[in-house]
């Protein structure tokens, strides 16, 4: 699988990698930027000669999009043998809902420089860049789906992800897990030290999910002091792991207040989280309801006293099994 940048946590699409490539070498290469959709502002690559685009699993560019048929539409690329420069097509594949490029229903229609292509509810401009547009895309995509303040994904990030995800985990019978992450009373942090140091403290905090997460696992915040994330290949044992390591990681750090008003300003303060995990297949296998569970099993911790990790089924999360290393395809 291919990604289409490189740095971690990222949104991904599966262009699969080909031998071979007839536009490897051009300077400005041929990539599909998302105008809308959940994948937008993102440059996707059109690194095979022939890219077939829809919701199958088999498909190039794959679509979470129900518009979208199976097998929607294909982009092939080729070499104009009299003039020696490139030349692009894109072809119906028998859609459901049609093609349409440019406002126009197709069957086939050459693709020029610009031209706006509507599959489902995911509209894409096929563009030539060189590698400074290239870069300038991906880092629009980067601002657009991570939260500034902490780095983590935004929560339509985070459940375009998911959504992703559980399908891949259905149909390759994986198990996964969700960790919906509180701060213990925050407000205190605010009214103690200031907005700034609230501000800092979020800040902070994406670090240390971050950190204690395993690289390739997916963190976001959801707003405010709340955080989530999923584990792939993890089981409630093995979630239960990492959200430990979490909680233990952030009760163990010490904070510095920025507000110079403050009595103890030079103080170092400590803060806690409560963690609540769900999993599937073993609670559900719906990435809404997965969340909706592991935010219940969050206010059961937040119930019994706060700085805890809660499973939504706690006799399930009984094993001090290590964490398996994240898949890489």
């Amino acid at each position: 699988m291919a990604h289409y940048f490189d740095e971690e946590p990222t949104l991904t699409t599966q262009v699969r990698e080909s031998p071979t490539n007839t536009f490897a070498n051009l300077e400005r290469r041929p990539v599909l930027v998302s105008l809308r959709g959940e994948l937008i502002a993102a440059p996707i690559p059109l690194e095979r000669d022939r890219v077939t685009i829809g919701r199958a699993l088999e498909a190039d560019i794959r679509l979470n999009d129900f518009k979208a048929s199976r097998l929607h539409a294909e982009i092939v690329g080729i070499v104009n043998r009299g003039t020696g420069k490139p030349e692009f097509r894109i072809k119906d594949l028998s859609s459901t809902n049609g093609t349409i490029v440019n406002g126009h229903h197709i069957s086939e229609t050459a693709l020029n420089n610009g031209d706006k292509i509507l599959i489902g509810d995911h509209l894409f401009r096929f563009d030539l860049l060189d590698e400074i547009d290239r870069e300038f895309q991906q880092q629009i995509h980067r601002l657009l789906a991570h939260d500034d303040l902490t780095g983590l994904l935004t929560s339509k990030s985070f459940f375009t992800e998911l959504r992703r995800e559980a399908s891949r985990s259905e149909s390759e019978d994986r198990p996964f897990c969700v960790l919906m992450m509180d701060v213990d009373h925050f407000k205190l942090v605010n009214d103690t030290h200031g907005h700034l140091t609230g501000n800092h403290v979020l800040e902070e905090l994406g670090s240390i999910i971050k950190s204690a997460l395993r690289s390739g696992d997916v963190a976001a915040r959801f707003g405010g002091e709340e955080f989530a994330a999923f584990l792939l290949d993890a089981g409630y044992p093995q979630a239960l792991v990492a959200a430990e390591r979490v909680r233990r990681d952030v009760e163990q750090h010490r904070f510095k207040s920025l507000h110079t008003a403050a009595a103890n300003a030079d103080e170092d303060f400590h803060i806690t989280m409560s963690i609540g995990i769900a999993a599937c297949p073993d609670d559900a296998k719906d990435p809404i309801q997965l969340v909706e569970l592991a935010d219940s099993a969050l206010y059961r911790a937040k119930s019994n006293g706060r700085n805890q990790t809660a499973a939504y089924q706690p006799a399930l999360a009984v094993s001090e099994k290590p964490l398996p290393p994240r898949r890489t395809n």
